[in-house]
């Protein structure tokens, strides 16, 4: 993998770069669709690839390994031939589902011992086996295994957490060095920045992170719970300190304005199920703000749901039309929405970047920053 910045913004620490992977080139800033479980929910990989214009997608560690199962990704020959994904993928290590399982899971120095949630069954994953499976599914970009602490917590506990992630991901990097990819094409493994909302955690896990000199590095831990003030300011204080010459990936972020304002920090890469979760329950993103298309409002609107986002859902049908899928909760409501939703973001990133390249983001920013979080 090799990262190259093309651009800085003059007004503020955007970047635009080109991520290069044995899949495919990446332009940055970008977002990640979510596929959880090898599906972005409700999307065809064509419509993925030709409206949406995705360019990387993810999939998640924990949901693979418990289905379909490694046995069957790897006959399959990993997950791009699985799935049909000829594009790059990253996986998540399965961190944040093992921490969404508090009362099922049990963290030991060795690694996570948690039951499925789907049949109760016992499992374990520790930082060597996470790398293992994550060479299996075949991603070509694979996290490191860490701890993500919940928000609240104490100072004592994320410190102790922060430890714990850090003496994982030394682990996972010697299991990584040590190993190869299955199937012919390289992988990267990405570190994880931790430390909850307090600044010298967030500052020495940073510091220990870029130690590590791997091809890119990750900010985990934030979008739990926390202010949205307090997650820029740690991005903020992490992204001052990891390389400027690898890519930044803020995990599980979020609105569209949290995304943008995130770029103007030096973030290059966010994920998010919010487009596709919100979708499914009739909330619109669109370039002039946000629709519930439930309401009332929208029953006579004949007009596209965005003429301004180009893809062939977006300004073919219109907002009536949705509204009455919606409340027929018809399963192409779904469809649409989360094609759209997902079209809205991969325009909003590309837009950025036009912005960063053109040295105006920062201005363009501002004005985005309140349309995009109107509600209409």
């Amino acid at each position: 993998m090799n990262f190259t910045l093309e651009s800085t913004d003059p007004g503020s620490k955007a970047r635009a770069g080109v991520l290069k992977t044995a899949h495919g080139d990446i332009q940055t800033p970008i977002f990640m669709p979510v596929g959880t479980a090898g599906s972005v929910k409700a999307v065809h990989q064509r419509e993925l690839a030709e409206d949406i214009k995705a360019q990387i997608i993810l999939g998640n560690t924990y949901h693979l390994y418990l289905r379909p199962g490694l046995d069957v990704l790897e006959k399959a020959g990993g997950l791009h031939k699985f799935n049909g994904w000829d594009r790059p993928i990253l996986t998540d290590s399965g961190g944040y589902q093992v921490f969404s399982l508090a009362n099922k899971r049990k963290l030991t120095e060795e690694g996570a011992i948690f039951k499925s949630h789907i049949d109760g069954s016992k499992h374990v994953f520790s930082p060597e086996r996470v790398m293992d499976i994550q060479r299996i599914i075949g991603a070509d970009i694979i996290m490191a295994f860490d701890e993500c602490p919940p928000y609240p917590c104490d100072y004592a506990y994320a410190r102790k957490s922060m430890e714990l992630t850090h003496r994982w991901l030394q682990r996972c990097i010697e299991r990584f060095d040590t190993t190869e990819g299955k199937y012919g094409f390289d992988q990267t493994l990405f570190p994880i920045v931790q430390g909850s909302v307090f600044k010298d955690l967030r500052k020495q896990s940073a510091e220990f992170v870029t130690s590590c000199e791997r091809d890119g590095n990750a900010i985990g831990g934030l979008s739990v719970g926390e202010p949205a003030e307090m997650m820029y300011e740690m991005t903020e204080l992490v992204t001052d300190i990891l390389p400027k010459d690898k890519p930044r990936y803020l995990m599980g972020v979020g609105t569209p304005a949290n995304i943008l304002e995130a770029i103007a920090l030096g973030v290059d890469m966010f994920d998010c199920v919010m487009p596709t979760r919100n979708a499914r329950n009739g909330m619109l993103f669109t370039s002039e703000g946000i629709i519930n298309i439930r309401n009332e409002k929208w029953k006579d609107d004949f007009s596209p749901i965005d003429p301004h986002i180009n893809s062939y859902v977006s300004t073919f049908y219109s907002k009536a039309y949705l509204r009455h899928l919606t409340i027929s909760k018809e399963i192409l409501s779904s469809q649409i929405a989360s094609i759209h939703n997902l079209s809205f973001y991969l325009w909003l990133v590309r837009q950025a970047r036009e912005k960063i390249k053109a040295g105006v983001y920062a201005s363009w920013k501002n004005q985005m920053v309140d349309k995009v979080s109107r509600r209409l």
